[in-house]
């Protein structure tokens, strides 16, 4: 068994709730649980059943978004695939709830005046307030990646819940189709007109076309060009290029083989003939070259064999200088016509090139000065053919309108009637009853116990008094001298005795005031069976009633109040007359007696310190009982006068600050306090103090002879974990 820490000045407690300190809380605290607990779970139990039964229907339908009832050129109106939008689930569930659409399922199902019948004692409603009780019945849910959208219907009739949810869907996409046809023929009208005003530009485009072209004198056969007719067509201009590219080819390959023969004229004349046969065949000069290599030869052979002089070699000599004459004229005649060919083709090229720059410049003059005529008649073409597309855009328009539209809004569930109630749903909220019940029932307990600042462990005592716990007091327990020694409740005195025996400092210290903050806490039950403890162990023990104002020892022990502490303090009676005797032989009581209104204070007189003197010498032990020190003065006042003071808190009662109070009144009188009693406490519901009462009632040894407890606390005294109760507790 752990012990019981004691509160030590200076020294951190630990205030961190374990376990067992909520276990504690429910268990103190658990009638609050159960009474909550079982009035939530009746009361939703109750509701429930009372509540009327919904049945709910649900239709399914596809929303897809549209685009601009009249598109652009080129496009197509109605469905269109476009990004993603947050915010379109959102807009279409608020056009759903609005008057456009309910407002259509009210008329369609005359519900203003069937629910005024049902439900406003037979007055129609207005349509707003219809729609609001709609709104209520409705429930508009998005299924999760998808364009279908549930509508949930709920009516204490099914089929009213079905009829509703299909209405509803069947409106909104009746309203879809309506504001789709209405927007289209809002933008065909839009088209049309601008149709309209499209022919008059065209005329008013025409009529400048014509007087540019009669102003600027533009030959145009074509109607369908739209710039001026070119000089020379593109075909032209292309035989006119190839052309030029051949006889370029032909002057430059010409020009080449001229200017080498030339080269060779002038550098090797002699070598032009060889040169020009190879560069420029020719059949005649190469018949002449060839008689005149076979006139050489023979003129030669001739040579050799006859003189200059003989008829053959003149004659030979002869033909080689005709041969060379008719070789010249023809190189010269080659020549000839390669320089004119070589003209000739330069000549024509120029004569191409001249043509088509001519023809270039003409056509560049006439389009700079018909330019405003072709420009114009540009513009002309460009609205004609806008013109056209406008029609066009409005015939499709038109027939796209007559063709049904079903894709924007698609049904594809119908609701049906449901087969059971969905609201209430009974087992949910009979088991939320039960779970809040619980839940509201701890909370408050635990609510309850942060307000309640009264004592509630002996730790609470001593961090918040900084004084030691000598004794927990049982609940119910009764008056030891009835009992007997052999009571129950004995037990826990009996530590109490023993726990202030080794509280004493001194062993004359023998008067021993028992006081308490307020009244009811139990000081007077604790005065008479700590002193009966006493008495039952043989020491003789005096029991004083020193609450003045509302004695109680009397009646609690049955002797008369007729005589007692007042009497012999005010000098009537002596103190054999005043000291009665009780069943118990060691036991004697002193009653509080009569107190004259003029004797307020005759707690603190001197006689009062002289009996207490006195008393000291006849008896082991005096108790006084004293009242509440937080009401009246006499229970500081006795503080003061006597030995020890003991301060009985009942568990659960006062607030802690009261206590605290009263233990520093007792100090500020010169009070010795040697400790706290707990009394009344629960033990079998408070886990803090239940091993109290298991070793009150079966595992303690008490020696009722007082030399062997002085003796058993000698010897445990040098020990410095004293065992005073049967568990090892430090006080």
């Amino acid at each position: 068994m752990e012990p019981v820490k004691s509160s030590v000045p200076g020294t951190q407690q630990d205030s961190t709730l374990h376990f067992l300190d909520y276990w504690r809380i429910i268990r103190i605290r658990k009638t609050v649980i159960i009474s909550v607990f079982l009035l939530i779970s009746i009361t939703a139990t109750v509701v429930t059943f009372i509540l009327p039964q919904y049945f709910s229907s649900t239709a399914r339908i596809e929303v897809s978004q549209t685009g601009q009832a009249i598109a652009g050129m080129g496009e197509s109106a109605g469905v269109v695939q476009s990004g993603y939008d947050p915010y379109y689930i959102q807009t279409e569930f608020s056009k759903m709830q609005s008057e456009h659409v309910l407002g259509r399922v009210i008329k369609a199902l005359n519900l203003n005046e069937d629910w005024g019948k049902k439900y406003n004692n037979g007055v129609p409603l207005k349509t707003d307030d219809t729609i609001q009780w709609l709104k209520q019945r409705m429930s508009l849910t998005p299924e999760r990646n998808t364009k279908l959208i549930d509508i949930r219907v709920a009516s204490e009739d099914k089929d009213e819940a079905a009829r509703l949810a299909n209405a509803i869907a069947q409106a909104y996409a009746d309203y879809r189709l309506d504001q789709w046809k209405t927007n289209t023929m809002t933008g065909i009208q839009a088209l049309e007109d601008e149709y309209t005003a499209d022919a008059n530009r065209i005329q008013t485009a025409q009529a400048k076309v014509d007087r540019l072209r009669n102003e600027l004198r533009i030959v145009d056969m074509d109607p369908n060009s739209l710039q001026p007719t070119p000089t020379l067509n593109d075909k032209q201009l292309g035989e006119l290029h190839d052309q030029m590219i051949f006889r370029l080819g032909e002057y430059t390959k010409a020009k080449s083989v001229l200017d080498k023969l030339q080269e060779t004229l002038t550098n090797a004349p002699d070598q032009l003939r060889d040169t020009l046969i190879t560069i420029n065949p020719d059949g005649a000069l190469s018949d002449l070259l060839g008689k005149l290599h076979q006139t050489e030869q023979q003129f030669v052979t001739l040579t050799n064999e006859y003189s200059p002089s003989n008829p053959e070699v003149i004659k030979l000599q002869s033909l080689l200088v005709k041969l060379n004459q008719q070789i010249d004229e023809r190189v010269h005649g080659i020549m000839t016509a390669m320089v004119s060919s070589v003209g000739a083709n330069r000549a024509v090229y120029d004569s191409l090139s001249n043509q088509v720059a001519t023809a270039i410049k003409t056509d560049q003059e006439e389009a700079v000065r018909g330019q405003p005529y072709w420009e114009a008649k540009r513009d002309l073409q460009n609205r004609i053919d806008l013109h056209k597309l406008l029609q066009a855009k409005i015939t499709n328009e038109k027939v796209n309108m007559e063709i049904p539209k079903n894709q924007m809004v698609t049904i594809v569930d119908k609701a049906k009637p449901g087969l059971a109630p969905d609201k209430p749903n009974k087992t949910l909220n009979i088991v939320l009853g039960v779970v809040v019940g619980l839940l509201v029932g701890i909370g408050l307990a635990f609510f309850i116990e942060y307000l309640d600042t009264s004592v509630k462990t002996i730790d609470d005592v001593e961090r918040a008094l900084q004084a030691p716990v000598l004794g927990v007091i049982p609940q119910n327990v009764g008056y030891l001298i009835e009992e007997g020694a052999e009571s129950q409740h004995a037990e826990a005195y009996r530590v109490l005795r023993t726990n202030l025996l080794f509280s004493r400092k001194d062993d004359k210290l023998n008067t021993i005031v028992v006081v308490s903050a307020g009244a009811g806490e139990g000081k007077s039950t604790t005065a008479v069976n700590l002193a009966t403890v006493f008495a039952q162990s043989g020491q003789r023990v005096l029991l004083v009633d020193s609450d003045l104002r509302r004695p109680t020892l009397h009646k609690l022990l049955h002797v008369t109040n007729n005589l007692g502490l007042t009497n012999y303090l005010l000098k009537q009676n002596t103190l054999e007359e005043v000291i009665q005797r009780t069943a118990l032989t060691t036991l004697d009581v002193m009653a509080s007696g009569k107190l004259p209104s003029s004797s307020m204070n005759i707690l603190g007189s001197g006689p009062m310190k002289e009996m207490i003197s006195e008393l000291k010498q006849r008896y082991d032990f005096i108790f006084f009982d004293s009242p509440p020190i937080m009401g009246v003065s006499d229970a500081a006042v006795l503080a003061s006068e006597v030995d020890m003071v003991i301060q009985v808190i009942q568990y659960r009662r006062y607030p802690q600050p009261m206590n605290v109070r009263a233990k520093q009144l007792i100090e500020k009188v010169g009070g010795n306090l040697i400790g706290i009693v707990l009394n009344n406490i629960n033990m079998s519901q408070d886990e803090s103090y239940y091993y109290y009462s298991g070793y009150y009632h079966g595992y303690y040894y008490y020696s009722k002879n007082e030399q062997e407890q002085n003796a058993e606390a000698r010897t445990k005294g040098g020990d410095g974990d004293t065992d005073r109760v049967g568990v090892k507790q430090k006080y």
